[in-house]
């Protein structure tokens, strides 16, 4: 089997590349820029294109198929190439399927936590000894890779409803048809892919339409907006599990969770979402043969995804936190899940606007009240991030309208957030910091913070 990348060092796209490798594929790929740590990863793969660029001449009918990243454009000269061969061309989740054709499928969709649950159900599949294979979109602790393809008889799909590529521009999830389908919660996120909720709302009813028969949906059964698309979009051929918070115990800054009558020792994760996040896993894993036992012993020792709530420095006067938050629901439930955590603490939330929706000044009303419970709350973008997205300048007011939070601070210049976050005092103080960017490339870990 020969398969082609275009567009090969893609975040994800290169994981694929390399598992397909390691199945004893052979594989190739051109793309015009490709970053750390994926050409290092394709490097030791020795799957590294020897130049930067697209090559016509590389598509020759020896490929049996094609793989296309979001990253090339619609007139790429491979991809045309490709067409006029008549070679077989995927999208990646397309892909995804064609090698999970025989499998028992897992998808995990919705507008927040679909990367945590995966991790989660992962996590104690691992340590239940369960043989699957998986694509998740995180850096994740005990896992080399972030998709893993082999001859294993069950897939764990992270489901993203963004675009598949520039010639299949449906969401990612409506290519997967999961038997066991998890929708996390909805809330409207890509305003420039989604302009309108309703059009938002309408690709998760697709994807419980390509749910297969007999299969079943686990949701959030405490989302008034999921549970209503449910009921609007039930079928006779599917099975509804949804599900709540499960009971649970906070004390010293630790939480203990009860699963059908076990209870666990003190979690490495905390906040409502992230319990959540844990009763949806938990109900896949039963799905999969896994019992609460099992579950509960192995999920106390999940110390989460990349950049999910991360614990980046901790003494006994502050903890700082890293977290991916970046839409409205993700920063309220961050935010929510810290203060509730450690109620005695002051907290200060630092949010940087970096994706297309968050620097839309249209878009800045669904913020209001996201950042209330936090005792001093930082607003952070920059102009940098404006040019490259080819965006119109944004004003401090339009954030401080839409946040509706008094006292916010909003702050659009990389040395003025430095010098206020070196300025404050950190005692009996959580930090968290919620970005899907890197503050234009401040040093956090280096900063010279005191308590």
């Amino acid at each position: 089997m020969h398969v082609h990348f275009i567009a090969i060092g893609g975040s994800v796209m290169h994981q694929l590349a390399i598992s397909l490798k390691y199945k004893g594929y052979i594989v190739t790929g051109s793309d015009d820029e490709i970053f750390e740590p994926a050409r290092s990863n394709l490097g030791k793969a020795k799957i590294l294109p020897t130049e930067t660029g697209w090559f016509p001449e590389k598509i020759t009918n020896d490929i049996d198929a094609i793989i296309l990243g979001m990253h090339a454009k619609h007139d790429n000269p491979e991809l045309e190439k490709a067409k006029t061969l008549g070679i077989k061309i995927y999208s990646f989740p397309e892909y995804i399927y064609k090698e999970g054709k025989d499998k028992i499928r897992v998808a995990v969709g919705g507008s927040h936590g679909k990367t945590t649950t995966t991790a989660m159900i992962m996590h104690v599949l691992k340590a239940a000894e369960k043989d699957f294979d998986y694509l998740v979109g995180a850096r994740l602790q005990g896992f080399d890779q972030s998709v893993n393809i082999t001859n294993a008889p069950i897939i764990i799909c992270e489901a993203d409803e963004y675009p598949a590529s520039v010639i299949e521009k449906k969401p990612k999830f409506h290519f997967l048809f999961p038997h066991i389908a998890v929708i996390t919660g909805i809330a409207w996120d890509h305003i420039n892919v989604f302009p309108t909720f309703n059009f938002y709302l309408e690709q998760f009813a697709v994807f419980i339409s390509k749910i297969e028969a007999n299969g079943v949906l686990i949701y959030n059964g405490s989302d008034e907006i999921l549970k209503k698309l449910v009921e609007e979009n039930k079928r006779a051929d599917l099975r509804y599990e949804p599900y709540r918070l499960p009971t649970y115990f906070i004390e010293d800054g630790k939480t203990e969770v009860m699963i059908e009558g076990r209870k666990s020792m003190p979690l490495k994760v905390f906040g409502n979402h992230n319990l959540l996040n844990l009763n949806a896993a938990y109900l896949v894993c039963k799905e999969l043969g896994v019992g609460a036992h099992v579950f509960v012993k192995a999920i106390t020792e999940f110390a989460g995804a990349a950049k999910r709530l991360e614990l980046l420095a901790s003494n006994d006067k502050y903890n700082i936190y890293r977290d991916f938050a970046h839409a409205p629901s993700k920063v309220k439930a961050s935010i929510e899940a810290v203060k509730q955590q450690f109620p005695g603490r002051k907290l200060i939330a630092v949010l940087e606007l970096h994706t297309f929706s968050s620097l839309n000044e249209n878009f800045m009303k669904e913020y209001e009240g996201t950042m209330e419970n936090a005792d001093k709350a930082v607003v952070f973008y920059s102009s940098h991030a404006l040019e490259l997205k080819k965006m119109p300048e944004l004003q401090k007011e339009k954030i401080s309208n839409g946040f509706a939070k008094e006292n916010l601070v909003v702050i659009n210049k990389k040395e003025e957030l430095e010098k206020f976050l070196i300025k404050e005092n950190y005692f009996n103080t959580n930090l968290l910091l919620m970005s899907s960017g890197n503050y234009e490339g401040l040093d956090i870990l280096n900063l010279q913070i005191k308590a």
